[in-house]
């Protein structure tokens, strides 16, 4: 039999689409992340120090704001990349 009426979906037809919903995807878990993150530092500083969602509070904002930060970053990567003669790149490798 046809090996190719069994393949659910053709990858190289359908290149474009599938990096950008990696991409999107990867934004989605790094925000997500971040927030996540953020939290559980903010819950414990707040269990350790007994307080009642201080500190829950400021991190969990930090972390959109992070989350934000690091997905702007991501954006502007896939929007321009990195080519190899930019000497004015002061990200390290």
């Amino acid at each position: 039999m046809d090996e190719r009426k069994y393949r659910l979906f053709n990858y190289r037809k359908n290149r474009d689409w599938v990096e950008n919903l990696t991409i999107v995807m990867q934004l989605g878990l790094t925000m997500a992340g971040c927030i996540v993150f953020c939290l559980f530092v903010g819950y414990a500083i707040d269990k350790w120090l007994g307080l009642k969602g201080i500190f829950t509070t400021i991190f969990i904002l930090l972390g959109i704001v992070g989350g934000g930060n690091v997905c702007y970053r991501q954006i502007l990567e896939v929007i321009n990349p990195k080519t190899e003669e930019d000497p004015n790149d002061r990200r390290t490798t």
